[in-house]
């Protein structure tokens, strides 16, 4: 069983498989928020400026339509890559900037199923990380986020060992990623709470 995804117009389409996946949680972190502000998304956050975010091993992310929409950006000249759709700017998921670390934060605002679907499929998001950034109260999880991390490094050790570099982002690439200016990054950029 696949779960697809797609940007909002639908030009951008594809599946994901569970099997391929680390952890589910939502990160609050500043980053995340810019990128949403950046693309004119902030419809992807939660209400405390949250974005759910499926980690997975790459390889098991197939596009299917549209990967000539497919864009990229960073918000700095080091920092990770954030994949989107040039149509119609629907944030789909970040990347290392090298296809060498088998991780990908698929943005669930992208998946193309009920939320009850994507509950059995990858569980609840029990995970939060980055809570300081928060625009309101969110409890922190550090046992969760410890168990999600130790999951994580898992997975992308495993894939790793077993030579799995797949990455259909990177072999969709047909450029440079657009990395922000100072002057963008920091228009973008939530204030800090607290």
């Amino acid at each position: 069983m696949t779960i697809p995804f797609q940007c909002t117009c639908g030009q951008l389409r594809g599946e994901i498989d569970p099997r391929a996946v680390y952890v589910r949680a939502v990160c609050y972190c500043l980053d995340c928020q810019a990128y949403a502000h950046v693309l004119g998304r902030e419809d992807v956050l939660d209400g405390q400026g949250g974005s759910d975010i499926i980690a997975m091993q790459p390889g098991g992310l197939r596009f299917t339509a549209g990967t000539d929409r497919l864009a990229c950006l960073s918000l700095s000249p080091k920092g990770p890559l954030r994949w989107h759709s040039a149509c119609c700017n629907m944030p789909i998921a970040n990347t290392a900037r090298t296809p060498a670390l088998p991780y990908a934060g698929v943005l669930v605002a992208c998946l193309a199923t009920s939320a009850q679907a994507l509950d059995a499929a990858f569980g609840p998001a029990r995970t939060a990380l980055n809570t300081d950034s928060a625009a309101g109260r969110v409890a922190a999880t550090p046992v969760r986020t410890a168990a999600g991390i130790a999951r994580i490094i898992l997975g992308v050790v495993r894939a790793k060992l077993g030579r799995t570099r797949e990455s259909p982002f990177f072999e969709s690439r047909r450029s440079q990623p657009r990395v922000l200016t100072l002057q963008e990054r920091a228009a973008a950029t939530p204030p800090r709470r607290g």
